[in-house]
């Protein structure tokens, strides 16, 4: 029977699941076990439309905190082994609309929740993780996660059941944080970021999780050149440091054609302002 359930699991990709009206494809997916539901809950989302969510404000109480607040709060919460489920691929591919609908569902079946995203990404503010289609989320924005505890409050923490990460190549204490969470305190992560950067080298500490992960999804977007399945991000400016934040004005996600041929068309360019910067004119 557990041979039969396995099959089944393979078969069927996790994240298919929960995220019904995600119209890009997914091309990588290699679940380890079913994603776990409980029914002990501290904070129950009351609205499924992520457009209207914002966080429950109480007097005098840190707005994140109070979101997950609940009669329950000082009840002991029941032993569980964690997961840790990862969502990777290009800018544009829909990752932290994957990453919602898995917090939705978690939330909706009853378990608690919180998101973080880093501080460095202030494109939207700093207290929401926003999609670009405009769905949004609130969220603790931190510079590391090991502040997460304390900035979140270690009771509440204690009754967690449910931690999405989003953007997550910015944050360098990401392996510890998410094997110490899983392994010792039994929580269930939700991992979303890009797995390259834009010279498609390792971004981050991301692809240093998938040892720890009971399922990795690979997710792609649309080539903005051809239409075609892009599975890479093409920087389209100068700037040549790892970290530059940014959306449609600065990235675009691309085939890899396009993005062999984009990046010889960015490197001449490159070559030919440095060596001739003066004879080099427009218009």
């Amino acid at each position: 029977m557990s041979s039969l359930l396995r099959m089944k699991t393979l078969i069927s990709p996790t994240l298919a699941a929960f995220c019904p009206y995600l119209s890009r494809p997914t091309t990588v997916s290699l679940p380890l076990s079913s994603f776990s539901s409980s029914k002990s809950s501290i904070h129950a989302l009351q609205n499924s439309n992520f457009r209207s969510l914002g966080p429950k404000l109480c007097p005098d109480k840190h707005p994140i905190r109070c979101l997950h607040q609940s009669s329950q709060m000082g009840a002991p919460r029941s032993s569980s082994s964690g997961e840790i489920h990862v969502i990777v691929g290009p800018m544009f591919a829909g990752k932290t609309t994957s990453l919602l609908q898995r917090i939705e569902l978690e939330s909706s079946g009853g378990r608690s929740v919180a998101v973080i995203k880093s501080s460095k990404d202030t494109r939207y503010g700093l207290d929401s993780i926003v999609t670009h289609d405009g769905a949004k989320f609130p969220c603790l924005a931190l510079k590391d996660l090991s502040s997460f505890k304390e900035t979140f409050g270690l009771n509440a923490y204690d009754q967690l059941d449910v931690i999405g990460i989003d953007e997550a190549q910015f944050f360098e204490d990401l392996y510890d944080f998410c094997r110490e969470a899983a392994d010792r305190d039994g929580k269930t992560l939700v991992v979303a970021g890009l797995d390259g950067d834009y010279l498609r080298r390792s971004f981050g500490s991301v692809l240093d999780i998938i040892p720890l992960a009971d399922s990795v999804t690979k997710l792609t977007a649309r080539c903005e050149l051809c239409g075609n399945r892009a599975f890479f991000t093409l920087r389209k400016t100068s700037e040549t440091q790892t970290e530059v934040i940014g959306g449609a004005d600065v990235y675009m996600p691309v085939c890899r054609h396009h993005y062999v041929s984009g990046q010889a068309v960015i490197e001449t360019t490159r070559i030919v302002l440095e060596s001739h910067p003066q004879k080099v004119q427009c218009g």
